[in-house]
């Protein structure tokens, strides 16, 4: 197919293919290629800043086009061929840079956490993007893989914005063990996806099953000491093991319920518990917040530092998570697991006490209530509720764009941002981890 040229073309439709200069990486695995003389903005994948190519519209709207690179006429010097044969147009939509060099990968996400700051927060501030220790290849990191079934009970993952599924042999980022499960070449009829997740200090592997009870008899045998299937209506049931694996970190073992959350990177955890705790300088008899704790690793750390004459106040929102995160504090007494929504939590107990806090909150960032509370504003506005004694908060984000929209809104509160560090726990995908250490002015 002939390439469109932009001097003589209509707006862009799908399946046109133009021949684009491609500038920056933006948010979410995309560069944008901007045709100044017709107005068009195209978010264009699989290329890189500088080069020029040929790309297939993929989706086309009034505003902007989406499109993939399907040749490199004008390679980048930071281009490498990609190591999985399903990183590429109208394939697997996992991986967004495995076509560029790690520490390209590592640049580009620093501009995008540059960029977030500055377009959302009002931020100028320079970042860098670290390697975590032992992922020098930036492949067989990811402990936790979903694998989507297709309607021929097909495992696979989904093609970049759809639902379709790609059937694959082997997923190149997911950890050895993952890989031994064994999940792909198989059907699994009457399923509709399979999730895989991992515990590599120990070596323990978990199957979390998604279909109809009835269906159990018929599938093939997952490599895993553990598998539960999570049935349409929510409930768990037990096929094997106990239903939970156990996570090694900063020392300590730490009980996480399968499809909870844990640090997807071997090393992140490790790194994360170590940052926080530098970045909180909890001290013995302080009350510190753990807010959204997961399975308590933060809140364990915080109880060691503070001792018995100091405590702990956690929330957490998902029951599985709540249970994992009672039973892994359970010798430190001083610590609280409070279930429920964060800010109901915090207006229970309120803040007046607490000295630290950590956020680690899901993608969508913290909720305005919370961060109110951390403000000492609205309703959380009086002595007794508000945060006016906290000094210092570690705020752990994996979406750049959430973190400086809460960024802004803590600094407009009276925080001052005192660092930021950004790490590379998810090489080859878009995704980045930061923390944020804010201190009071």
């Amino acid at each position: 197919m002939e390439p469109v040229t932009t001097e003589t073309a209509s707006a862009p439709k799908a399946g046109d293919v133009l021949e684009l200069t491609i500038g920056e990486v933006v948010h979410g695995g995309w560069c944008v290629s901007r045709q100044d003389d017709t107005g068009w903005v195209l978010f264009v994948r699989h290329a890189l800043p500088g080069e020029r190519v040929r790309a297939i519209v993929t989706q086309a709207t009034a505003r902007f086009a989406r499109a993939d690179a399907i040749e490199i006429l004008l390679p980048s010097a930071d281009r490498v061929p990609p190591p999985c044969q399903y990183a590429a147009p109208g394939a697997c939509g996992g991986c967004d840079w495995q076509h560029a060099s790690l520490p390209a990968q590592r640049e580009f996400k620093a501009g995008v956490i540059r960029q977030q700051l500055s377009r959302i927060a009002g931020i100028d501030r320079d970042v860098t993007v670290q390697a975590i220790d032992g992922d020098e290849g930036g492949l067989g990191w990811r402990t936790v893989v979903t694998f989507a079934i297709d309607r021929n009970g097909v495992a696979g993952l989904r093609r970049h914005r759809s639902h379709e599924v790609v059937e694959i042999d082997q997923c190149l980022i997911a950890h050895p063990l993952v890989t031994e499960a064994h999940v792909t070449g198989v059907r699994w009829p009457a399923i509709q996806s399979v999730e895989v997740a991992v515990a590599p200090a120990i070596g323990e592997r978990g199957a979390l099953l998604a279909g109809k009870a009835a269906v159990l008899s018929g599938l093939p045998e997952v490599a895993a000491d553990t598998v539960q299937l999570a049935a349409p209506s929510g409930k768990r049931i037990p096929v094997r093991g106990r239903g939970y694996l156990t996570q090694r970190a900063a020392g300590r073992d730490w009980r996480v319920s399968l499809g909870g959350f844990w640090q997807v990177h071997p090393g992140a955890a490790d790194l994360l518990a170590a940052v926080v705790l530098a970045a909180l300088e909890p001290r013995p008899g302080e009350v510190a917040l753990d807010l959204y704790c997961g399975a308590g690793l933060f809140a364990g750390l915080l109880a060691e530092a503070v001792g018995p004459e100091g405590a702990v106040i956690a929330a957490e929102q998902d029951p599985a998570a709540v249970r994992d995160a009672r039973h892994n504090l359970r010798e430190w007494p001083w610590a609280r697991v409070h279930r429920g929504d964060v800010a109901q939590v915090l207006r229970r107990t309120g803040l007046r006490d607490a000295s630290v806090a950590v956020l680690d909150p899901p993608r969508t960032g913290v909720a305005g209530p919370v961060i109110d509370a951390l403000c000492g504003r609205g309703e959380f506005a009086t002595e007794a509720s508000g945060g006016a004694g906290l000094r210092r908060l570690a705020y752990v984000s994996c979406d750049p764009a959430t973190l400086a929209r809460d960024l802004r809104l803590l600094l407009d509160g009276g925080w001052q941002l005192a660092e930021l560090r950004g790490y590379d726990a998810f090489p080859m995908t878009h995704h980045v981890e930061c923390v944020a250490t804010l201190t009071r002015g």
